[in-house]
């Protein structure tokens, strides 16, 4: 971020002491009624542990073993890298580093790796990946499949010197990339692709066969074996210097020579000969069962349908004429015949069910010999909902015995152990491989089964906490269908801290707890009517968090522990003269975890920016964060909270309308929507990036829909912003995805007024350089440069609003003194942040004013500001400030 100082020169010699006083916070006390909360909690049936002991990995997608293997694991991180575990020695080596060439911006990354069958003697590998480079189609996002050998003295070690591309095609966007890669059984490469992405296929590739390597299953030969066919030109296939491809096309490949598609009659020299399968929207995940030869897909839904295919020669699965099993758009021609899915599901952006989702993630065919009621069952999940699902299929049109298992955080990939055939999971939202495994009896502390019994209250009628136990509150509570909320936390051991980052997450030893009680009115506006509805706790271990809720019915002493799967209950909920049906959802413990995430913090705003405020303990108000670090709660020495950063409100007035909205953004978005988030979007939801950083004016979508005109947010154009529609749905594709199913108006109204009345007027430093100079490239209109020459940069000139063209156009400090005190004068500009600063002398250290009117939020008017500084017993003082962009 760009930052600008002004300095000025003051000389006094009045003294002022200044007392500190400190907020009567009782000091910090242990807690020891707590001790009925299980460090984990316990196992039964079906449930998933973490595959490596406490090994974590950055985004893991794929999980694959070289053929014949039984001792090493190959682990596919998305940005890049590519890890490899040996099981038997316990180490962890990586194997490919590939992070600065993969582009793994929404769906992309390293997506997909296989070995050679005969890789033992050739040494050779195959990755899928996206990136950002130049073909004959055009620059940009590109998808490739390349080859590669490993060293040939160390098998745990890739030489990216011998990359070979096969294929580097142009993708129009991010999403829908497939990516999945396998060798099947009769020594082909099968690659997965998806539709290219946006939304509805809107880029038109799923009804043709003669355009580029989209929605299908691709069969390759990558050993060129006498009778296979060389491909037709194509600007994605990579040829050597005589024009030949590094792959050939099988001849039994199903589409050789066609002259009709679709009810079309096409030219045989355009079809891409190296489809096996086609209609698929995104088969994100596939895999092979060796015994039975098949091929299953699971192919991820537009808005309806999730669908798990078993993938036949020539096949066409109907994408997009249908979803799933259901007509999804146009007429198909007649003679159609479309291959049904052995099972689809339906879709639900709560994911609360348990046989619903809206990601699916394709998985494996179980053939270890630990789990046996599941042998020979293909075993999937959901990424969106979290479940995990096996299902028997035997051949015949559908499957049977479709079942819930469990749950994972979001689970990205399925794999397989090779030392005994265990399920693996790859878990994005933990960073880590689970386990999938059986427990025939519970293992494991039980969890309390009411309220009381957590000790988390002396009396939990009137929810009065335990010693150790302190209240703690919010800039800006997270939406909550309209229910009240009061919060408390609690390390219990006072040898514990928590460390406190100004912008990024803190630090929570095992063992904190977080509590967080709803109410509900069932009269809007009337106190008298509230229900009580749960409590929830959240529980900090080794491993991550898990989450309890406890549910209090109709009683006003106790509540009572919800079953792991949660549940939905219906109010009356009375508005005037009319009333509503609204239903409730008390989260399962699954559910907890698709938002309090490692990328989320955890503790779900339990962070600088939303505890920087007053907080009322006992009849002392003071800064929560000052009483917390009086009371002993950091490892760290805080900074004031004046210079500290603070969410506002959305009814605080005095703050810029971008600020609220941004600090809105960032207090119910922030979980998924920044990067490791886990969120397919691409815009970043934390505060701490300013505005031109966040991708979220004119910020590209996953997916556009049916038009490309769509975008995150658009100036003045609430039809083509998406993140205004999607907070304005309940139901499928609705945000938040989960745990609401009641509008937030004040948010709708507040982000429409930012795009409309705010928006319209906002430049990037390009817009306005453009404005200004005519162009990018204008002598001295770079961000640094000074054109006129009033010592003021011209990205100070863009954020203050002056001209960067007329040096007597300046933007400057007043100062003056009296009666012990600095007056420090500027035009505090609408929507800018400033930083008042000072030193001793002229070299610094220069320090942020410890000042109320000093507090870095942006105000919603320009107006002249003035703040008032005590002398010290300095005989000179300097001030400068910073400007920035929030």
């Amino acid at each position: 971020m760009k930052k600008t100082y002004l300095a000025l020169l003051l000389i006094h010699c009045l003294v002022v002491l200044v007392t500190p006083i400190q907020a009567a916070l009782p000091s910090r006390v242990p807690n020891t009624s707590l001790t009925n909360l299980p460090a984990n909690p316990p196992t039964f049936g079906f449930t998933t542990v973490n595959a490596f002991g406490a090994r974590t990995f950055n985004q893991p997608v794929a999980m694959i073993t070289p053929p014949g293997e039984t001792n090493r694991i190959f682990i596919l991180e998305k940005p890049g890298i590519i890890q490899v575990l040996d099981l038997a020695a316990g180490t962890q080596t990586e194997f490919l580093n590939l992070f600065g060439q993969v582009n793994d911006a929404g769906e992309g990354g390293l997506l997909g790796l296989a070995f050679h069958p005969g890789y033992f003697t050739n040494r050779q590998f195959f990755i899928y990946y996206t990136l950002t480079t130049n073909t004959p189609a055009g620059s940009g996002f590109h998808d490739r499949l390349s080859r590669f050998e490993i060293s040939p003295g160390n098998t745990n070690l890739a030489l990216v010197s011998s990359e070979q591309p096969l294929i580097t095609q142009l993708d129009e966007a991010n999403n829908h990339n497939g990516g999945s890669l396998h060798f099947g059984p009769d020594g082909y490469l099968y690659l997965s692709t998806g539709d290219e992405g946006g939304g509805g296929d809107n880029y038109g590739n799923s009804k043709f066969i003669t355009n580029d390597f989209f929605c299908a299953i691709l069969r390759l030969d990558v050993d060129k074996r006498p009778g296979s066919l060389a491909p037709n030109l194509h600007p994605a296939v990579v040829t050597n210097l005589v024009g030949d491809a590094y792959y050939a096309i099988p001849s039994d490949n199903p589409f050789i020579g066609a002259t009709n598609f679709n009810g079309q009659t096409i030219n045989s020299n355009m079809v891409r000969t190296e489809f096996w399968a086609v209609g698929f929207r995104n088969p994100w995940r596939m895999s092979f069962d060796f015994p039975t030869g098949r091929l299953y897909v699971g192919d991820v839904g537009q808005g309806e349908r999730e669908e798990v295919d078993v993938v036949t020669r020539g096949g066409n699965y109907g994408w997009n004429y249908r979803e799933g099993k259901l007509a999804y758009s146009g007429t198909p021609p007649t003679g159609s015949v479309f291959v049904d899915p052995i099972l689809d599901y339906p879709r639900d952006g709560t994911g609360s069910s348990t046989n619903i989702g809206n990601s699916i993630t394709g998985g494996v065919v179980y053939r270890g010999n630990r789990i046996s009621q599941l042998f020979g069952d293909y075993v999937f999940g959901d990424y969106g909902s979290g479940n995990v699902w096996a299902l028997t299929y035997n051949g015949g049109a559908d499957a049977t015995n479709f079942r819930r298992l469990t749950t994972a955080s979001g689970p990205a990939a399925f794999g397989t152990d090779p030392s005994n055939g265990d399920v693996l999971i790859a878990a994005i939202n933990v960073g880590q491989v689970r386990r999938l495994i059986y427990n025939t009896t519970a293992t494991g502390a039980p969890l309390p089964a009411t309220l009381a019994a957590t000790g988390a209250f002396s009396d939990p009628a009137t929810l009065t906490p335990h010693e150790g136990i302190l209240p703690y509150d919010l800039n800006v509570p997270f939406w909550s269908d309209n229910a009240l909320k009061r919060r408390w936390f609690s390390v219990p051991n006072t040898n514990l801290t928590l460390t406190l980052n100004t912008n990024s997450n803190w630090s929570f030893p095992t063992g904190t707890v977080w509590i967080k009680h709803f109410d509900l009115e069932l009269t809007n506006g009337v106190p008298e009517s509230r229900r009580r509805l749960e409590t929830r706790l959240l529980v900090k271990n080794s491993g991550g968090v898990y989450g309890l809720t406890y549910r209090w019915g109709t009683n006003l002493t106790n509540a009572f522990l919800v079953a792991e799967d949660g549940t939905n209950e219906t109010f009356t909920i009375h508005e005037g003269a009319s009333s509503r049906q609204q239903t409730w959802r008390y989260p399962s413990r699954g559910e907890c975890l698709t938002c309090h995430t490692s990328a989320g913090g955890w503790g779900l705003g339990f962070n600088t920016a939303q505890l920087n405020r007053e907080m009322d303990y006992g009849g002392t108000v003071t800064n929560q964060l000052r009483a917390l670090s009086l009371a002993g709660y950091f490892s760290n020495n805080i900074p004031s909270p004046n210079n500290l950063p603070a969410l506002a409100h959305p009814t605080n007035s005095a703050v810029s309308l971008e600020y609220r909205v941004r600090s809105y953004l960032a207090a119910n978005c922030v979980q998924c929507h920044q990067p490791g988030g886990g969120a397919l979007g691409n815009w970043d939801a934390r505060i701490s990036n300013p505005l031109s950083l966040s991708g979220l004016v004119n910020g590209p979508l996953v997916n556009t829909t049916t038009d490309p005109a769509n975008r995150v947010i658009v100036p003045g154009d609430t039809v083509h912003s998406m993140l205004l529609s999607r907070i304005s749905l309940r139901g499928s594709g609705q945000m938040p995805p989960l745990a609401s199913t009641i509008l937030d108006t004040n948010a709708i109204a507040l982000i429409t007024a930012w795009i409309n009345s705010d928006l319209p007027s906002y430049q990037t430093y390009v817009q306005w350089q453009i404005a200004r100079f005519g162009s990018t490239d204008a002598p001295k209109s770079a961000p640094d440069e000074d054109f006129d020459g009033d010592r003021s940069s011209n990205h100070q000139e863009y954020l203050v609003g002056t001209n960067p063209l007329l040096a007597t156009d300046v933007w400057t400090l007043s100062l003056t003194a009296s009666n012990g005190l600095a007056r420090i004068g500027f035009p505090r500009i609408a929507n800018r942040g400033f930083d008042l600063q000072g030193a001793t002398t002229v070299t610094g250290p220069w320090l942020s004013l410890d000042l109320p009117a000093n507090r870095p939020l942006p105000a919603a008017v320009t107006s002249l500001a003035v703040v008032e500084d005590s002398a010290t017993n300095t005989p000179s003082k300097f001030y400068r400030a910073r400007v920035f962009e929030p």
